[in-house]
């Protein structure tokens, strides 16, 4: 279970101050998969940062109770200059798990092929989310934080980590962010919005994508 107990996070940018959260209070269930829902530039990626604790928030707090992801998608998550092997070693060891199991399993299911030996700095974007996919469902996380990232590959390759993200979900929660509508229905047991640095949170995951869809059918507000 993850908690945010008054979170508050905001940026100056030329245009002024930017808020991303203002005094957000919620609770993410254990076994559950929420969506987090808004506009582009809401801030929804920089909310997950701050759960994964890779960010800091200006005020408030995160309460994480078992094991939580790092965010998945987040260019961030890997060392360029190392090798795909190199990083889901350290990542094995980060989390105190067998090295070579981790390997093996990611080496099978990011079908990497020979580029797994290679600096990641040589990777293409959708070579990372394929890395990092793989890495963080091969370790059986509590709370898993997935960004956007089953979107990537061809349609094969979408289904199988669509089918192995739902098997993770038997056992564990998730908090997703994600534009697609189909993802989060066939997902995601509830859902949030985020917009002016309000989190709405709903029950039900129909209710979110109704939320959502009409502030993106409405005209922006002016900060």
């Amino acid at each position: 279970m993850i908690e945010l107990r008054g979170l508050s996070k905001s940026f100056r940018t030329r245009s002024g101050r930017k808020i991303v959260a203002q005094d957000i209070s919620t609770i993410f269930p254990p076994r559950r998969a929420v969506a987090i829902l808004g506009r582009n530039g809401a801030g929804k990626s920089t909310l997950l940062r701050m759960i994964s604790g890779a960010l800091d928030p200006d005020a408030g707090r995160v309460l994480r109770r078992g094991l939580v992801s790092w965010p998945v998608g987040f260019a961030g998550s890997f060392h360029p200059d190392l090798t795909g092997v190199q990083n889901v070693r350290f990542i094995a060891r980060v989390y105190g798990i067998d090295t070579d199991e981790l390997v093996d399993f990611v080496a099978d299911f990011a079908e990497l092929g020979a580029h797994l030996h290679q600096p990641v700095r040589e990777y293409s974007s959708g070579m990372r989310s394929r890395l990092a996919f793989g890495s963080s469902m091969g370790i059986r996380f509590d709370t898993y934080l997935v960004d956007e990232v089953t979107a990537v590959g061809d349609a094969a390759f979408k289904a199988k980590s669509e089918a192995l993200f739902e098997a993770r979900l038997q056992d564990s929660a998730a908090i997703v962010v994600s534009h697609a509508m189909g993802q989060v229905r066939r997902l995601c047991d509830h859902g949030c919005v985020l917009e002016g640095g309000r989190l709405h949170f709903h029950e039900e995951v129909e209710a979110a994508i109704a939320h959502h869809q009409r502030l993106m059918n409405a005209p922006e507000a002016e900060d």
